[in-house]
């Protein structure tokens, strides 16, 4: 059995293996450490000459990558925290991301992995979930793995063959949990191929029958909407679940053919509700399907307010079952 922590390394370590010029920057990443969460350990033992402790200068190291990328390198940078990446936002925004388009015939094959999310009672200052801050940005990929997908194999695309920035986002309340298809139980995983290459995974949790409810979901959202989901199927009522990969970047046209023939749509995220992720799929969705909804699209997600240390104080922040429970239950009334 594989957890999301063990598929990621795979495909780190497969990319070391498969392309010399995959290259990995980071704080604290070489061994005997291998970064904060470990998804570095023993790359460093076995490649010792291309994993590079940096000093702790988020901007410094990112900006590097990405003169390194523009000589033909591979790069993968390791930010320790997700709420870091506000510290290097000027080298992604101004610089990084606008390369290919200010230079012809310039890649920047440069892939930013970093660890989002709380559920760990670290704080407010590394438990935040700021990957819509990024979605919008130009020439940006913001990839989001979950549960339902092979992030090993997401990883590999993204260092691998990606030309372009890619900001990779890891949920770090899954790094210990099983993959859905790893798992024996209700749910049910097919896979969407994409022209991008980032793939849409699609959970039903009572297979072949007409869902009830369509849920859109990405990354951490996974973990409690699944859950949900095996309590539904044993109250008969069907969930179908969507979700991407790329999460700027959604495929309406490959969607819509699961979306519709069920009027009950509810969108799912752990970052904070407002201006964010639910928001452009809710508009996108109303504009290609509007007159086939039977209710308004639900949008769920974290409170609008800073997250607490304390665990039951964060728990009703975060994106919880419970708060998906209702929302289904509410389309369902």
């Amino acid at each position: 059995m594989m957890n999301f922590l063990e598929s990621l390394k795979k495909g780190l370590f497969e990319s070391f293996a498969e392309d010399d010029r995959v290259v990995l920057l980071g704080e604290d990443i070489v061994d005997p450490y291998g970064g904060a969460f470990k998804v570095s350990l023993g790359l460093s033992s076995l490649y010792p000459d291309r994993v590079l402790n940096t000093p702790i200068s988020e901007a410094g190291f990112t900006g590097a990558a990405g003169g390194m990328a523009i000589r033909g390198l591979r790069p993968v940078v390791e930010i320790m925290f997700g709420d870091f990446l506000t510290l290097c936002t000027d080298q992604i925004v101004n610089h990084i991301t606008k390369f290919a388009s200010m230079y012809p015939g310039v890649e920047v094959p440069l892939v930013i992995r970093t660890p989002m999310g709380g559920g760990r009672g670290y704080g407010a200052t590394h438990s935040q979930t700021l990957e819509k801050m990024y979605l919008g940005v130009p020439g940006l990929k913001v990839v989001a793995p979950g549960l339902a997908h092979d992030p090993g194999k997401i990883v590999r695309t993204a260092v691998l063959k990606d030309s372009s920035p890619v900001l990779f986002i890891e949920n770090k309340a899954l790094y210990s949990r099983e993959l859905i298809a790893e798992k024996a139980g209700e749910l049910t995983v097919k896979e969407i191929e994409t022209s991008t290459g980032y793939p849409v995974a699609v959970v039903s949790n009572m297979e072949g029958s007409r869902p009830d409810v369509v849920v859109l979901a990405y990354g951490g959202a996974s973990l409690p909407l699944c859950e949900v989901m095996e309590q539904f199927a044993d109250e008969e009522i069907s969930i179908k679940a969507l979700f991407p990969s790329l999460i700027n970047e959604v495929d309406m046209e490959l969607l819509l053919p699961e979306l519709r023939g069920c009027g009950n749509i509810v969108i799912c995220e752990e970052g904070s509700e407002g201006f964010n992720w639910g928001s452009e799929m809710a508009a996108c969705i109303y504009e290609k399907m509007h007159r086939q909804l039977r209710n308004p699209i639900l949008r769920v997600a974290a409170e609008n307010t800073v997250i607490p240390c304390a665990k039951k104080l964060e728990d009703a922040v975060l994106l919880n079952e419970n708060k998906i429970e209702q929302a289904i239950m509410e389309l369902l009334s």
